[in-house]
């Protein structure tokens, strides 16, 4: 896993440090907080990808970029089995290839899904603030490229984990973790995971600034523009809202124990018992990174009205709401009845224009 699980002193210089960090909170949280991931999140997904797939049969640019913010979740989520099962042996028993592998697929797909989470809120920005624009105009292949440069950008840095053996131990005692003790690990090893915890944290907080401009922004456009739609605001700002929430609560947390590992690591090397909680927290931390992709279907939902509507008609129409349904008819018949109203208005109209 992505922390200092087991092996890693903490920095003391030379043969000192903090002896090794025993695993403990991981093997208690994590395997039932990444089975509920798994479950939920399979769940969620196999069904988003039925219908996208299935389903839908005209595809725009917000169908493509839902589309790859799926696929993302998904291998991230089936790749946790693996490391369920590791945790509940206390052993890993898959070998090398496989090792290097699962670890790409985990932290790999957790970038994918933070960034085109990102991408998903930022043309629902230009589609309500600026309908003009000529990003609105996108085409399918357009965004599709620009889905599979995103896949380019957050594979590439994450690539040099297939090149590095992270197994430790042997027979019982072999582990899989993303880097083993600094005395034992190359220099490339530690400039790897240097690497990754500064890509851990710049994403985030790259995300979030995007996130949260994209959010203030919907909803002044939409206060100032629909004063007679209240309901309208509310509902825009519900979407931003679950978006947003679904983002802190899943990556804030490892966010913050990254850095405080950092602070620790830098201001107090020889305060080991800081040290162990750092980590552990860390460790514990990655569960919520994946409940993300338990909770993306709720994104999909709200940042398509087409994958609603395909959502609603799946659904065995005995089990749907009946008062969804009284809803939907009034809301036909009030449709009918404003275009029945604007028939009368236009004709009244052309009679006085002759």
């Amino acid at each position: 896993m992505d922390s200092d699980v087991a092996t890693t002193p903490a920095p003391g210089g030379g043969g000192g440090g903090c002896p090794p960090v025993g695993i403990q909170l991981e093997g208690a949280i994590l395997p039932p907080v990444l089975t509920v991931d798994v479950v939920l999140g399979l769940l969620g997904n196999v069904v988003a990808l039925w219908i996208f797939c299935f389903r839908i049969k005209s595809w725009n640019a917000n169908i493509v970029f839902l589309f790859n913010l799926v696929l993302a979740d998904f291998l991230a989520l089936v790749s946790l089995p693996l490391r369920i099962d590791a945790l509940l042996r206390g052993h890993w028993v898959f070998g090398d290839a496989v090792c290097r592998l699962n670890l790409f697929l985990m932290f790999t797909n957790r970038t994918a899904s933070i960034a085109l989470m990102t991408v998903v809120a930022f043309y629902r920005y230009f589609k309500v603030v600026h309908p003009h624009h000529r990003l609105n105009r996108m085409s399918k292949r357009q965004a599709a490229a620009s889905a599979a440069a995103v896949w380019l950008l957050v594979g590439s840095p994450r690539l040099p984990m297939l090149a590095y053996n992270h197994i430790k131990g042997s027979g019982n005692a072999t582990q899989c973790f993303f880097f083993t003790s600094y005395k034992e690990a190359s220099r490339g090893i530690i400039v790897l995971v240097a690497m990754h915890r500064i890509l851990t944290v710049v994403e985030f907080f790259i995300a979030l600034a995007l996130l949260l401009f994209c959010s203030v922004r919907i909803f002044c456009f939409l206060k100032r523009r629909q004063m007679g739609k209240p309901d309208k605001v509310r509902k825009a700002m519900r979407v931003c809202g679950a978006i947003v929430a679904i983002f802190l609560v899943c990556f804030l947390p490892t966010t913050v124990t990254t850095l405080g590992l950092w602070l620790s690591r830098s201001l107090r090397p020889g305060d080991c018992a800081a040290f162990y909680a750092l980590t552990q927290l860390t460790i514990v931390s990655l569960g919520l990174n994946f409940l993300n992709s338990a909770l993306d279907p709720i994104v999909y939902v709200f940042s398509s009205s087409v994958f609603r509507k395909e959502l609603s008609a799946a659904v065995p129409r005995r089990l749907r709401c009946q008062r969804g349904e009284d809803g939907e008819r009034s809301a036909s018949t009030s449709q009918s009845t404003s275009q029945t109203e604007l028939g009368n208005v236009r004709t009244a109209r052309a009679g006085e224009a002759l």
